[in-house]
């Protein structure tokens, strides 16, 4: 029996596939627990208007993300540290704290997870932060860190 699976099954698939079950298999199991429907020609047309609304979905997200990476390139943040004789500094800039620059000077509402800082900021002058906004996309932010 055809079945569309409606959750991952270890045993069968991932959520989405259409795949052949023992037809018990399907009654007992998968029907019951409702981790799949019968591969009928409603279910399948439902299916694809799904995957389609998906696509689309993804699509739109991925243009935004590429325009949110565009408006970072001309963007800066300000962020200050403390410094004592010589410019030598005290502590470190952090994502949180590139996060936190961000919305409070741009208003980008920007996730300090994303931010791939490979080591804290130790020095002063003007930095650039590598921001994943999208699997395919990633924007580059530029940070001036000053002293007090």
């Amino acid at each position: 029996m055809k079945v569309i699976l409606l959750e991952d099954v270890k045993s069968l698939g991932k959520k989405g596939e259409v795949v052949n079950a023992n037809d018990a298999y399907a009654r007992n199991v998968l029907f019951s627990k409702k981790l799949a429907v019968e591969a009928n020609n409603k279910n399948l047309n439902d299916l694809k208007l799904q995957n389609k609304h998906h696509q689309k979905v993804e699509e739109e997200n991925l243009e935004a993300a590429k325009e949110l990476a565009k408006k970072l390139e001309d963007l800066k943040v300000e962020v200050k540290i403390k410094t004592g004789e010589g410019g030598k500094t005290f502590g470190s800039v952090s994502t949180k704290e590139i996060s936190a620059a961000a919305k409070a000077q741009l208003g980008l509402d920007l996730d300090k997870k994303k931010m791939q800082l490979e080591e804290s900021i130790k020095t002063l002058g003007t930095h650039e932060v590598p921001i994943r906004l999208h699997a395919k996309v990633t924007g580059i932010l530029r940070v001036h860190v000053s002293g007090e």
